[in-house]
């Protein structure tokens, strides 16, 4: 991703109100799958006129340009991430909702092959594991 948010913007075209481009440097700099009500929390913490109305418009015109991608975990929360990130795919805690990103050199590998043998070639794909934490530490985990 050698271009920002704000590059791509530019780039497809799109009037860079300050609005947008607060809440633009908010989604850049947002490490977790925030849901319009906290991207509004986090862009109203910077300029207070931004609205909830502003914040779901954007995120909606973000979206139809390419520039967002749109996750539904099942929670009811739409949540949303830069379209431009390097694959990766998602672990939700069904207990917090937390959503963990991994990627894992063999399960890429497998469904790889599993395309293949069904006679495809694999152009993409998404995974989200849903899954509650276990009391025993992990593997790895405290000498085990």
């Amino acid at each position: 991703m050698s271009d920002t948010l704000l590059d791509r913007l530019e780039e497809k075209g799109l009037r860079l109100t300050e609005q947008r481009r607060v809440i633009a440097e908010v989604l850049a700099e947002s490490r977790d799958h925030p849901d319009v009500e906290e991207l509004h929390a986090r862009a109203q913490a910077r300029d207070e006129r931004i609205s909830l109305a502003t914040v779901y418009r954007t995120v909606k015109l973000f979206e139809e340009a390419g520039l967002l991608d749109k996750l539904e975990f099942g929670d009811g929360r739409a949540r949303y991430e830069d379209a431009d990130r390097a694959h990766h795919d998602h672990l939700i805690d069904m207990n917090s909702g937390e959503v963990i990103e991994f990627v894992d050199p063999e399960i890429e590998a497998l469904q790889e092959r599993i395309a293949e043998r069904l006679g495809y070639r694999l152009m993409g794909h998404k995974l989200e594991l849903y899954g509650v934490k276990l009391d025993r530490p992990r593997r790895g985990e405290n000498g085990a």
